[in-house]
């Protein structure tokens, strides 16, 4: 049984960093692309950055982009999403997600297992 748990969220201010985190068991996720997604309350589930297996490609929403990183530790079976500057729109739930696919994908429907999630609150 695979499953993904997210950890490492919170309530920061503006302009804070956060760490997540993101602990797969059940399978080896070292051939397989991770995600991370965030849903907002009242808001579509939306693509935040994607890696491939081996982590030599990255993808990352436009909204974030040259805020957060995403990496992993395939030895570990751990996938992390480190955030800078955050921002009040930062708010939501942060999940991690694990794609069977070959390519990390950027859309909801690609991804294959979820966990549950992770709130991340930013106040301004």
């Amino acid at each position: 049984q695979v499953q993904l748990v997210e950890s490492g969220g919170g309530l920061v201010q503006a302009g804070d960093s956060l760490r997540l985190s993101c602990s797969v068991s059940g399978r080896t996720i070292s051939s397989k692309p991770m995600g991370w997604f965030r849903q907002a309350p009242e808001k579509e589930r939306e693509f935040v950055a994607g890696i491939s297996w081996n982590g030599g490609s990255t993808l990352y929403a436009d909204s974030v982009k040259g805020r957060f990183t995403i990496s992993r530790d395939n030895a570990k079976n751990m996938v992390y999403l480190q955030m800078y500057s955050l921002k009040p729109e930062d708010t939501g739930v942060y999940y991690c997600a694990l794609d069977l696919r070959p390519r990390a994908g950027v859309t909801r429907d690609e991804y294959d297992y979820w966990g549950r999630g992770t709130q991340v609150t930013v106040s301004s």
